[in-house]
C-alpha cells in the first residue's frame, strides 16, 4: 500500500490551493482553488488538471474563498462525480460565490472575444459557466464541526473551526496504512488560520499529536502589533477621518466575504458613535451584498452576531446591485466611502472606481487585505506613479494607504504558536499557501521554537510526497512541470510590459520636442532589431 500527497496549488504562492491525497486505491482532494495574481499564474486555470477528475473519489473543502474553491465547477465539468464535503456556512456562501465567479468569467470572456474579433484573434471560452457552477453546487454534502465522517473505507475526516471566515475549517484526516505499526496515519490540513482579533469567530482550534501537518504560511514573515477590537477601530477611525478631509473620497478594495462584513461592522459602529463623519457608505459588490445576507442568516453562529445584524440596518449603508447603480456613485458630491471587490484590485467594480479616482488628489485608497505579487493592489502598494486599467493609463495622485488589521490570516507569531500547539508532529510539516518570504519567515520562527528544520518542507508546484517513506517525507520529481518555479509568486512579463509602456509614455511626455521623442523611439526600435540579430 502507498500513501502520497501531491501539492497542485498554493506552492510558494498564496492562491490555487489544491492537494491530492492517494491512499491505496482511494484518491481525493483537499480544496480545488483558482489561481489569482499574474496572468502567467492565472493561465493555469485554463489548462488541464494534473490529475484525471473522474479518478477523484471525493473532495474535502476547507472554506469558501475562491482560491480554495474556485475550480470546483471545472472539476465537475471535466468528469468528477463524487461528493464534496464542507460545512453548512461554506456551502451557503458558495451558493453566492460560485455563480458569481462563473458570471465574472463569462462577462470577461465576452469582452475579450469582442476585442479578439477586432484583432482577428480566435475566440476563447470561459473556464466554466453559470450552468457548470449550479451543477457543482448539487454535489455538496454538509458536515458539522467536530464530528467524524467516513467518506471512504479506511479514511476518516473531521472538520475544526479555523476562525478564518464563516464556515472555515482545518481538516483532520486519518488513513489506515495497511501496515502493522502504526496502523493509522494522522494528517491535519490547516486551511487558512484566522487572526487573534476578529469580530466573528473564536480562537482557532484543532487536534494535537500528528504525523503530518500541512500548514499555510501567508503571513509567516510578518508580525502585527498586539490588537483588540477597540484598538482596531481606533486605527480605522484615524484613517477614515484623514481620508474624508476636504470632501475626500475613501475607496476600500475589500474581499467580498468576511473582510467586507467586519469592515462594515466597524465603520458603522464608528459612525454611530460619531467618531467618524456620518457619510454614505456604499457597498458596491453584488457578491458582497449577498454574502452579507448569508452572514446575517448565520448571525447566531457569530461571536457578536446581534450587533452585526443591527449595524447592517443602518441608513448610512447603501447597497448597489446593478451596474447602473454603481455608476451613479460617481455623481455623488462631497465625502463618501466606497467598499468594492475585488480585494486585490484584479477584477470587479473596484477597477472602475480606481480608474475614476486614482488621479484625484482628494482620494484615498485603503488596502485592508493581502495583496499578492503581480496584482494591481500590490503594484499600487509598491508606490507606482501610474497604472494601466482597462487599457488606459491612469496617474496615481491618490493617497495609497495600507491598514493591516483586517487580514483573515494569523501573523507569523500566531502561526508559529498554532503549529507548536499541534505538536508533536512526528514526520513532517509541509508549508504551503505562502510566498517565499512568508514561508522562510515561518520556517525561521519554527526553528527558533526548537522544531527540527529537516522535517519542515516547502514544496514546489506539483511536488509529490511519499508519506510512508523512511525519511519524514521523500519528494518525488514532478514531471512535467506546469510552471517553472521562477514564475510562481512573482510579477510576470505582462507586469513588466505594462511598466515599460508607462515608463515610455512618461519619457515621451518629458521630452523637449517631437525630434527628441523620435530619437527615443528610434533607440527602442534599434534595440528590438538588435535582439533579432
Amino acid at each position: 500500500m502507498s500513501i502520497s500527497l501531491s501539492v497542485h496549488g498554493a506552492a510558494q504562492t498564496v492562491t490555487g490551493s489544491c492537494y491530492l491525497l492517494q491512499s491505496g486505491r482511494t484518491r481525493f482532494l483537499i480544496d480545488c482553488g483558482m489561481f489569482q495574481g499574474s496572468k502567467t499564474l492565472k493561465a493555469l486555470n485554463y489548462g488541464d488538471f494534473p490529475f484525471k477528475p473522474d479518478d477523484i473519489d471525493f473532495v474535502l473543502l476547507t472554506h469558501a474563498h475562491i482560491d480554495h474553491s474556485g475550480l470546483i465547477p471545472k472539476l465537475v465539468k471535466k468528469g468528477f462525480a463524487g461528493p464534496i464535503y464542507a460545512t453548512h456556512g461554506t456551502i451557503d456562501l458558495l451558493t453566492c460565490m460560485l455563480p458569481d465567479s462563473a458570471h465574472i468569467q463569462e462577462t470577461e470572456v465576452d469582452q475579450l472575444n469582442k476585442r479578439n474579433a477586432r484583432r482577428g484573434r480566435p475566440e476563447v471560452t470561459p473556464i466554466y459557466t453559470l450552468e457548470d457552477a449550479e451543477a457543482a453546487l448539487r454535489t455538496f454534502s454538509p458536515v458539522a464541526y467536530d464530528e467524524w465522517i467516513e467518506p471512504a473505507e479506511g479514511v476518516r475526516a473531521r472538520f475544526w473551526n479555523a476562525g478564518h471566515i464563516l464556515g472555515s475549517s482545518s481538516i483532520e484526516i486519518e488513513l489506515m496504512t495497511g501496515i502493522e505499526s502504526p496502523r493509522t496515519m494522522r494528517l491535519l490540513f490547516s486551511g487558512d488560520i484566522g487572526p487573534e482579533v476578529t469580530s466573528f469567530h473564536p480562537t482557532p482550534d484543532s487536534p494535537r499529536n500528528l504525523d503530518y501537518l500541512i500548514c499555510e504560511a501567508t503571513y509567516g514573515a510578518r508580525e502585527r502589533p498586539a490588537m483588540t477590537l477597540a484598538s482596531r477601530r481606533d486605527l480605522l477611525a484615524a484613517e477614515v477621518n484623514e481620508a474624508l478631509k476636504g470632501k475626500g473620497v475613501l475607496i476600500v478594495p475589500s474581499f467580498a466575504v468576511e473582510r467586507t462584513q467586519e469592515l462594515l461592522s466597524d465603520l458603522l459602529a464608528l459612525a454611530h458613535e460619531r467618531r467618524i463623519p456620518q457619510v454614505p457608505i456604499f457597498l458596491d459588490s453584488p457578491l458582497a451584498i449577498r454574502a452579507t445576507e448569508v452572514f446575517v442568516d448565520h448571525a447566531r453562529e457569530l461571536e457578536d452576531g446581534d450587533a452585526f445584524r443591527h449595524a447592517m440596518r443602518s441608513p448610512l449603508l447603501r447597497t448597489t446591485e446593478s451596474v447602473q447603480e454603481s455608476m451613479m456613485i460617481e455623481r455623488i458630491e462631497g465625502s463618501h466611502i466606497i467598499v468594492a471587490a475585488s480585494g486585490m484590485c484584479d477584477a470587479g467594480r473596484i477597477r472602475h472606481h480606481l480608474k475614476n479616482h486614482l488621479w484625484r488628489n482628494n482620494a484615498t485608497v485603503l488596502m485592508v487585505g493581502y495583496q499578492a505579487e503581480g496584482t494591481l493592489g500590490r503594484i499600487l502598494q509598491n508606490g507606482v506613479r501610474a497604472v494601466r486599467i482597462q487599457g488606459e493609463e491612469v496617474k496615481v495622485n491618490a493617497s495609497i494607504r495600507t491598514l493591516d488589521i483586517y487580514s483573515g490570516h494569523a501573523d507569523g507569531p500566531g502561526l508559529a504558536s498554532w503549529v507548536e500547539e499541534r505538536g508533536p508532529v512526528s514526520r513532517g510539516i509541509i508549508l504551503v499557501h505562502g510566498e517565499k518570504e512568508g514561508i522562510a519567515g515561518l520556517d525561521e520562527r519554527l526553528a527558533d521554537r526548537g522544531l527540527d528544520g529537516e522535517r519542515i518542507f516547502a514544496p514546489e508546484l506539483d511536488a509529490v510526497f511519499d508519506l510512508l517513506a523512511e525519511s519524514p517525507a521523500t519528494r518525488e520529481r514532478p514531471a512535467p512541470r506546469r510552471l517553472q518555479p521562477e514564475f510562481v509568486g512573482h510579477q510576470d512579463w505582462h507586469n513588466d510590459l505594462s511598466r515599460l509602456w508607462l515608463d515610455l509614455e512618461e519619457e515621451l511626455d518629458k521630452a523637449a520636442d517631437d525630434k527628441a521623442r523620435r530619437v527615443i523611439l528610434r533607440r527602442i526600435r534599434r534595440a528590438l532589431e538588435n535582439e533579432h540579430d
